[in-house]
């Protein structure tokens, strides 16, 4: 379970810093929104490679189903879009690669 904690942090940190340059670059924001943003990436790496996987590869394939799930709940909670069906379906069968990938049996 702290593997989800850090992946879950993880992707806080990386949606934030990037929503961050988006805000800059697709709504005109001001550049000091890169401030924050590039703090969040920073934390995200370091987050990411606090992962209890035994492989930066395996580490950077399971945190991607944590990701899309994370971004789903970033579209409803910060921008007020509600993901819809496919959004959840393709959430969770993102969540689903991720365990496998991450708590499958290894020889």
């Amino acid at each position: 379970m702290a593997a989800l904690a850090i992946y879950a942090a993880a992707a806080l940190a990386e949606i934030a810093g990037c929503f961050a340059v988006w805000m800059w670059l697709r709504q005109g924001h001001s550049a000091l929104w890169l401030v924050p943003g590039v703090v969040s990436l920073v934390a995200f790496a370091a987050l990411l490679a606090a992962s209890p996987a035994d492989h930066a590869g395996r580490a950077y394939a399971a945190y991607g189903g944590v990701y899309v799930a994370a971004s789903l709940l970033w579209l409803w909670a910060v921008e007020g879009a509600r993901p819809d069906r496919w959004d959840l379906t393709g959430g969770l069968i993102c969540l689903a690669g991720a365990a496998v990938v991450l708590w499958g049996p290894r020889a």
